[in-house]
């Protein structure tokens, strides 16, 4: 029995450091709506944070030794740096404490069937389809997802059902901290570095992951590594395989591709019958992937196509996926979390696809680490856009101890232009933005600050 497991079942008054960020938020609201006695601290102001106040979740701002007084155990967020003072006093206080993956791998042992989704782009849309496939074909499940999914106004959902869905991400193996069912490879590419130090590692960690599973392992069948881990996974547990894919014969395959407007439709195939067609509502050929590893992962579950075909036509993404924010005066603004170079090639390109005039990237780089180690990918996929403008660097849990600065970007990207601040960012491309122009704010920091500041000047402009 893990440590934690029997904690949760005597304590009632847990205090979570970095209450605030996406893969806290959803796991406080669970225990919220359990009955625990929470309280949380964080650094800056955001949408979740009041989201977390609304349930009556008191909140500090600034992390400080005094805001763990009374807690039973406590949580924290991977992303604070090891000196964090609330996190110093925590560890030494004698309370336990746990990284936030440990309280997630808790939560996914109480279901018998746990879905956890991983792939280094796309669980987040592809949690959130699953998800709203289960709630309106009434199976009642619980999730924890990196996004808002505007069905449920949030990041965390209490079902009461054996099912769950949660992310199951890489960063510093947190994923081998969970308990799946069902295991999901979206895909295997290079990120994390810092910590892998080499792909061959970043790879053994999905082996390990996958061959926890304790029923299947779906698969993304045209994807090499994805094919390798699960395989190698395999021969570990023996757990059953699924495949998805396009170009080969797989267990759930997309045919006859089609394409609206950067919306995908396609006529699915399980086990060599063609069941119907599948309409996303999601932009960009990339999602019908991510749409063939949730069908996959939902029938598996006992979901009917009929079932699938519907939560896939009314899924329109989730917060901060391609998000449209408003239009005003012609102009179109967006948000996505894209901040890794084959995240901002497919949206990019996905916008540049969709018939607007022009499309301005307004992108914050995350990570010293990630700029310095992909720069000439960063380079390459930042000139896709008709306009490119940069923020400073988010440096997040990281000092700076590679020298790199968004300057550096600039200067290789023909044309494009940084800034030190979010005001004068939207200044800058508010002055110059024009009716029929796609603004699309990029990055897994606060960028979406930045576009909410642009929409407050346009309107003051109309």
């Amino acid at each position: 029995m893990f440590e934690i497991d029997n904690l949760l079942k005597q304590v009632k008054r847990i205090h979570f450091i970095g209450i605030g960020g996406s893969g806290m938020c959803p796991l406080a609201e669970i225990l919220h709506k359990e009955g625990y006695q929470l309280s949380g601290s964080d650094n800056n102001e955001t949408d979740t944070l009041a989201r977390i106040r609304s349930l009556g979740i008191p909140v500090a701002m600034g992390q400080r030794a005094e805001n763990i007084e009374g807690a039973e155990m406590i949580v924290y967020t991977a992303a604070l740096l090891k000196d964090n003072p609330e996190l110093v006093a925590a560890l030494e206080s004698g309370i336990p404490t746990f990284e936030r993956s440990k309280l997630l791998g808790a939560v996914t042992r109480i279901y018998p069937n746990s879905i956890c989704i991983s792939g280094t782009h796309g669980k987040t849309t592809a949690c959130s389809m699953l998800t709203q496939i289960l709630i309106e074909a009434d199976f009642d499940p619980t999730a924890v997802i990196g996004g808002k999914l505007p069905l449920t106004g949030s990041n965390g959902l209490v079902g009461h059902s054996d099912h769950m869905v949660c992310e199951a991400c890489e960063f510093v193996d947190t994923f081998l901290d969970l308990s799946p069912d069902v295991a999901v490879i979206l895909n295997v590419d290079e990120d994390h570095l810092d910590y892998f130090k080499t792909f061959d590692n970043l790879k053994k960690s999905f082996i390990k992951f996958a061959s926890m599973a304790t029923k299947a392992i779906v698969y993304n069948a045209d994807d090499p590594d994805s094919v390798f881990v699960a395989k190698e996974a395999e021969k570990i547990s023996g757990k059953e395989l699924i495949t998805f894919g396009v170009d080969g014969d797989y267990d759930y395959k997309a045919i006859n591709i089609t394409h609206n407007n950067e919306f995908y439709s396609f006529n699915l195939v399980v086990k060599g019958q063609t069941l119907g067609n599948v309409k996303l509502s999601v932009p960009g050929v990339h999602n019908v992937h991510n749409a063939l590893a949730v069908i996959a992962s939902a029938m598996y579950s006992g979901v009917s196509f009929e079932q699938c075909v519907s939560g896939i036509a009314g899924f329109r993404g989730a917060g901060r996926r391609f998000e449209i924010l408003d239009k005003i005066n012609g102009i179109t603004i967006a948000d996505d979390y894209a901040h890794h170079p084959k995240e901002l090639e497919v949206t990019l390109k996905t916008a540049m696809n969709m018939g607007y005039n022009r499309v301005w990237a307004v992108h914050q780089p995350f990570t010293y680490s990630r700029t310095h180690i992909l720069f000439d990918e960063f380079v390459r996929v930042l000139q896709i856009p008709d306009k490119c403008v940069l923020t400073e660097i988010m440096g997040s849990r990281e000092v700076n101890t590679y020298g790199i600065y968004t300057s550096q970007l600039a200067e290789k990207i023909p044309d494009s232009v940084w800034f030190n601040t979010f005001d004068e960012v939207a200044e800058y491309v508010v002055e110059n933005a024009e009716s029929g122009d796609l603004i699309i704010t990029l990055g897994c920091g606060d960028i979406y600050k930045a576009a909410k500041i642009m929409i407050k000047l346009l309107n003051e402009r109309e």
